[in-house]
Order: C-alpha cells, then structure tokens, then sequence
C-alpha cells in the first residue's frame, strides 16, 4: 500500500464529499484507539473545522487519558480543530435505570452506550452542519459486522471502511499518531472491565483478515491447521450472524398485482 498516497487520497475525498455536500466539516468520536485517532486525522488533514468528541461512559482511566493526549496532540498541528469533552455517565445511569430490569443486561447495555455517543455526535453535527465521521474499519464493517446497529454504525461517512486493519495502524504510523494509542490494545471499551475486541471475538484481527481473504477466493480448507479453521469459523459465524448489520435494511417490496 502507497500509505502517504492513500492519506492524501482519502483526505481529498472526505473535503470534496464535505464540500459537494454542503456541510461546514466533520464531527468525530475519539475513544483512544487506532480507528478514532486515524479517523479524525484524516479529518484533520481537509482543512475543514472538526469538532472531535470524548465521550466517557464508566470509561477505563487509560482510555479516556489516551483519547485527552490524541486531541491534544490533534489541536497542535491542526488549527481548525474543536475538543470537546463529555461525561456522559450519569445520562447513560438514568437511562439504565428507567429500563425495566429485564432488558438490563450486559450486551444490551453495552450497546445502548455506542447508541448514546451516536446521539451526542448527531446533536453537534446537527447544529453545526457537519458530517459524523464513521471509524470502522473493512474487518469490523464488512467482515464480521463488529459495531453497534444504530450506534457507532451509525454515520454520515466511512474513510477508513475500505482499510484493513493491520493497513489502519500503517496509516496511523505514516501520521505520526502517538505511541500510546499505536500499542494500545483494541477494545470497544462499551464493558465495565478491560477485555479487548478479540477477547470478545475470539480471534485476532490478523486472523480475522487471514479468514476474509480466505473465503474471497475461495481456496482448499484440507491443508488448513486447526487454528486456521478455527478462525475460520469464528469469522463466518460472525459474518452470517450479523448480515442485519452490514447489509441495508430490507424492504418489503409489494407485488404489482397488489397495487
């Protein structure tokens, strides 16, 4: 991958579709991960103003303090750049406790707090006539559809969708991100306790990108070695399971013999 090029072409991309659109620039979540950073970077390198949103929920101390040092880092060499932080824990606990205890548990939960950040990133986009700006990368999208329907799903545009992500974190390297965020372990962080995203998967995201490329062309299982089949399966199952997701939602189309 020509990484200096694919900056340049991805930032050209997101001003002209900003620009075509009629919106004023981007609002992006930052969580002090790789996705976010590299996202609101490309961002950053438009031109266009950028609001970048910190939005703990019970968030673990070294991910709130890695998503402060990113912005930071971001209003230093980008002068168009807006920080905000947000606490929203306490919104998130009246929530939890207006559910009725049945439909409190842990996954339901966890998602509800990306659907939470989703509206707080829509309330400044909206005001301020910018584009939410999407960090999901092409395994967690289009592979096994490891994001929140209605929540970090939830975007105006996608500039990393089309990176892998052992390409994100060459990308992140070409911007000079910090080594803190580089070396960090991948996590949602929508858990109260630190399991990462392959704890929650079951597989790496280098084998999660070995399987994708694997079941696009098609190639010979039977010399496979058991954790390559393995993987395998743990990447079809997710990719089967969570079709809702990555795929448009479906219409139901009423036979002309009914009109």
């Amino acid at each position: 991958m020509q990484t200096a090029k694919v900056i340049d072409y991805i930032a050209g991309w997101l001003k002209a579709y900003c620009d075509n659109a009629g919106m004023n620039g981007f609002v992006a979540g930052v969580s002090g991960g790789i996705d976010s950073a590299v996202t609101s970077t490309l961002c950053a390198k438009t031109g266009k103003p950028v609001i970048v949103l910190n939005l703990p929920i019970y968030q673990a101390a070294n991910q709130i303090s890695l998503a402060k040092l990113h912005m930071e880092w971001l209003e230093k060499y980008f002068p168009a750049i807006q920080s905000i932080n947000i606490d929203l824990t306490q919104a998130f606990s009246s929530l939890e406790k207006t559910f009725p205890t049945e439909i409190g548990d842990e996954l339901t939960m966890a998602n509800t707090r990306a659907r939470l950040r989703m509206l707080t990133l829509y309330a400044f986009s909206g005001h301020n006539k910018m584009l939410v700006a999407g960090t999901g990368n092409k395994v967690e999208d289009f592979g096994v559809g490891f994001f929140t329907k209605y929540g970090d799903g939830g975007v105006d545009i996608s500039p990393i969708a089309d990176l892998m992500k052992s390409e994100v974190y060459k990308i992140g390297r070409e911007l000079g991100i910090i080594e803190g965020i580089l070396n960090a372990k991948p996590t949602d962080g929508l858990f109260n306790d630190d399991r990462s995203d392959e704890d929650q998967i079951g597989a790496s995201y280098d084998e999660l990108e070995w399987a994708m490329g694997f079941d696009a062309d098609s190639k010979d299982e039977s010399r496979l070695s058991d954790r390559q089949k393995e993987a395998l399966s743990i990447y079809r199952k997710f990719h089967q399971a969570n079709q809702h997701k990555m795929a448009p939602a479906p219409v139901a189309i009423i036979p002309d013999l009914l009109r």
